[in-house]
């Protein structure tokens, strides 16, 4: 079955972790958890397998969240429910907001979903989701607190049967003011095959979170996708979490010394 909800908690869909914390980011994992609360354990058709795949969530992409936020003293605001319940990082009026078909797979349970079931779902995670995170940057905002918008993601080596070479992706739109620096210095490594736009794009639709809470506010932002077999264990989610923290950091302080990082513009967010 999916797994239960991190550490064990039992009650709501979203979780806010270090609420408080005083560093330049605000973290969001839109796909940190698989698991299925009742009825949906058993409804929407998807096998135990399936439970545990890429298709239901973002294998890594919490553990490398959580070190960011620790290392960054930043909060984090994360999702508690599979993304085949409802994906949280979709428009409310995608298609594919309630995914009949993810990948390669058919989701029986999605398909020919009554207005009433749409609802519930949306009410369930998607819109306390982005409320959780519009609160955690408006207080940010009250207190004169520098804030960047970061998403962290993971991804599959092989999607329907095309081999993707990048160990990590960084997906931007129009504001580059964070990923330019962070993809110049992880190139400067050379250890690396780095995506700029790779293995999305923003002109994929999976940019929902970040353009509605980065760039809509006018803050710096930046899409963070790890190939999901470089963050099989914890060792390996730590070990990216210390080689992005002090890039990201290196890169708000730019944004900050230009003043980029406390407009306050949420009026369309």
């Amino acid at each position: 079955m999916g797994a239960s909800p991190p550490n064990g908690e039992t009650a709501g869909a979203v979780a806010i972790e270090n609420a408080d914390g005083t560093g330049p980011f605000v973290f969001v994992c839109d796909h940190a958890s698989n698991y299925f609360p009742p009825p949906y354990d058993h409804c929407l058709g998807v096998t135990e397998a399936e439970k545990s795949a890429h298709i239901s969530w973002d294998p890594g992409a919490l553990g490398v969240a959580r070190g960011l936020s620790e290392q960054l003293d930043s909060p984090l605001i994360r999702t508690r429910i599979s993304r085949l319940i409802i994906d949280c990082n979709r428009e409310e009026d995608r298609a594919d907001l309630i995914p009949s078909l993810s990948e390669t797979i058919e989701i029986e349970g999605n398909r020919n979903l009554s207005d009433d079931e749409k609802s519930f779902r949306l009410d369930l995670v998607h819109r306390p989701f982005h409320a959780s995170i519009d609160g955690v940057i408006e207080k940010r905002m009250e207190r004169g607190l520098p804030t960047a918008v970061v998403s962290i993601h993971s991804f599959t080596p092989i999607y329907k049967g095309q081999s993707r070479p990048w160990e990590i992706g960084l997906i931007s739109d129009r504001d580059r003011s964070l990923a330019d620096p962070v993809i110049a210095d992880l190139n400067s490594l050379g250890a690396y095959s780095v995506g700029d736009n790779e293995p999305y794009a923003p002109s994929d639709g999976v940019y929902y979170t970040i353009r509605r809470h980065g760039e809509n506010r006018h803050l710096p932002c930046l899409m963070i996708e790890i190939r999901n077999d470089e963050i099989t264990t914890p060792e390996q989610e730590a070990h990216w979490a210390g080689l992005l923290a002090p890039l990201l950091e290196k890169a708000a302080g730019a944004c900050t010394r230009n003043s980029r990082m406390t407009a306050a513009g949420g009026a369309d967010a």
